[in-house]
């Protein structure tokens, strides 16, 4: 799909159909959500310049990322879109600057090309240019992240409540319970991780761009794109804040459950010392050997029970008394 924007705010949604000479020239941003070779080719013959393919979206190196052609400026950066999902995802969407025009090339629907296409027609004609739109939408696409990082924080401070609990409210919890937050905590390890590579990405992008004459000679366009990348240094910073706890939470978290099992296992270790004595008593009385003085008294059996119990209550008190149970 090609949906076109003017510099008033208002868009159109393009057809493939033979327009007139030069149609989208009324247009400042180009936007191709997942097109198709035939509008490709279509938005090719209109603005002179040739698209990237999906292929060459997700070239990683940073020469076949940010690059200057046929007078016009070709970045990509890797943004998330999912993010309220279960599993985020990183899709590659292309910038690129061209005679004022911006135009990307997109095959995923980050939330944040949402959020600036409703807010056009609030800017009241501030976008005139290609560089100072997308110096806007970055600004928006950075906003963006920074939201998901507050849900993420929000999630882990849900957690931390969750988890670092008293002693009494722990022993309520169902069986199993941490190692089920431990699959909450990969799922936000997860979602920083991409986070964190979308900022890298993305602070690329806006050093390549600052130092671009197109940018230069626009005040307000370097302006915005000074304080994107300022932003995108403190994310980042903040990003690696919240991967740092949740790092800290996973080594708690796992912490707690060693506890737990060295607490049954310190269980049944006692149990066992405790039902050692009485066992020994039993195993003496239980043998078959003629000459036993015992066998012959008729209070021989309460007191071998009577032994059994003493040696059974006397290492349970001493347990208690040394504070392991």
């Amino acid at each position: 799909m090609i949906r076109a924007y003017r510099r008033d705010g208002s868009a159109e949604v393009i057809g493939t159909e033979p327009q007139a000479s030069n149609f989208l020239d009324d247009f400042i941003w180009i936007d191709l959500i997942k097109p198709t070779l035939e509008e490709e080719h279509f938005v090719e013959s209109q603005i002179g310049i040739p698209l990237p393919t999906p292929d060459e979206l997700k070239d990683i190196e940073p020469s076949s990322r940010l690059y200057v052609e046929n007078e016009a400026i070709y970045m990509t950066a890797s943004l998330i879109y999912r993010a309220d999902s279960t599993y985020p995802l990183l899709t590659d969407v292309a910038f690129i600057l061209h005679r004022g025009r911006l135009i990307t090339i997109r095959y995923a629907e980050p939330r944040a090309f949402a959020l600036f296409s409703a807010s056009l027609l609030r800017l009241n004609g501030q976008c005139d240019t290609g560089a100072k739109l997308l110096g806007h939408l970055l600004e928006t696409v950075v906003d963006r992240t920074a939201e998901i990082l507050e849900m993420v924080a929000s999630r882990l401070d849900s957690l931390s409540i969750t988890i670092f609990v008293n002693r009494k409210a722990a022993k309520r919890r169902p069986p199993r319970f941490l190692e089920d937050k431990l699959l909450d905590i990969a799922s936000n390890h997860q979602l920083v991780g991409k986070l964190r590579d979308s900022l890298v990405s993305l602070a690329r992008l806006v050093t390549f761009l600052q130092s671009q004459p197109v940018v230069r000679r626009d005040e307000d366009a370097a302006e915005l794109c000074t304080i994107v990348a300022r932003d995108i240094q403190s994310l980042g910073e903040h990003a690696a804040f919240v991967g740092n706890n949740i790092t800290f939470m996973l080594d708690a978290s796992l912490g707690l459950i060693n506890v737990e099992q060295n607490a049954i296992i310190k269980i049944f270790s006692i149990a066992s010392v405790v039902f050692l004595p009485p066992t020994l008593v039993a195993s003496i009385y239980g043998m078959n050997f003629k000459f036993m003085p015992e066998l012959g008294w008729n209070f021989g059996y309460p007191m071998a029970i009577l032994a059994m119990l003493l040696s059974a209550i006397i290492p349970f008190l001493f347990f208690r008394w040394k504070g392991w149970l």
